[in-house]
């Protein structure tokens, strides 16, 4: 299988796990071992320094929305939503629960979960899920991040990257034994090895978290080799100035 891996390309794949961020290195070429190395930091930021110290990393591939939505009051619902999400929805089929729509930022920067309930669904005619604006501290922590990363970043969801290995959407969640597995035999099978306990990475993180910060490795090295494309195409830009699109 050829895994689109360019030879000397390091990359780093990204997910947030309870505890932190968890890292996933492939093997840059075949001098390079066998198996994905493991990185775990409370920040993201630290994350990628502990990456670097092995060498540096060309690009990083997060799962976090990156460029967040503006919305304007009026309208019908769901002017509010990034075309990535939306993008991304009608591709998974099966899976499209997995993405949750963005909220706006004036939303994000709320104190607390119902004020920026109200917040969206003023600009967009739409609520924001508990599940978004739990991710309100590490998504921002991110965009911070990225605005001084000094290196290719991309955003990229991991369910959409599992459904480009295997030619369509999974049939089963990442949560059930048999989902999990699938996904490891795919990464494996591209070159993205997870294997051992993972030291601190593998004591801190979860499998899905493990899984997601693999299988953003494996796009990583897609776009380190110019293969991967964005959602949408070309990114949409709002008020804050970053490209926003889930690369895959």
């Amino acid at each position: 299988m050829n895994d689109g891996r360019v030879p000397g390309a390091r990359v780093l794949g990204v997910d947030a796990c309870r505890a932190g961020w968890i890292g996933v290195v492939p093997p840059a070429g075949p001098g390079d071992g066998g198996a994905a190395r493991a990185y775990f930091a409370p920040r993201v930021a630290d994350l990628v320094a502990l990456a670097d110290a092995d060498g540096e990393v060309a690009v990083v591939a997060v799962d976090m929305p990156i460029g967040l939505p503006d919305g304007a009051p009026g309208g019908p619902p769901g002017r509010g939503r990034r075309l990535a999400d939306v993008r991304a929805r009608a591709e998974l089929g099966p899976r499209w629960r997995s993405v949750f729509m963005t909220p706006v930022r004036a939303a994000l920067e709320a104190d607390d979960y119902a004020s920026a309930v109200a917040v969206n669904r003023r600009l967009t005619g739409e609520g924001v899920s508990r599940q978004a604006f739990g991710l309100k501290e590490k998504l921002l922590e991110v965009e911070r991040w990225v605005r001084e990363a000094g290196r290719r970043v991309v955003e990229i969801h991991p369910e959409l990257s599992f459904a480009r290995l295997a030619g369509a959407p999974l049939p089963h969640p990442k949560t059930t034994w048999a989902g999990a597995e699938r996904r490891r035999e795919l990464l494996a099978a591209a070159g993205v090895v997870l294997a051992g306990g993972l030291g601190r990475a593998g004591a801190a993180a979860g499998v899905d978290d493990v899984l997601d910060a693999g299988a953003a490795a494996w796009t990583a090295l897609r776009v380190a080799a110019g293969e991967a494309r964005p959602l949408p195409d070309p990114p949409e830009v709002f008020s804050d100035g970053i490209p926003c699109a889930i690369w895959a």
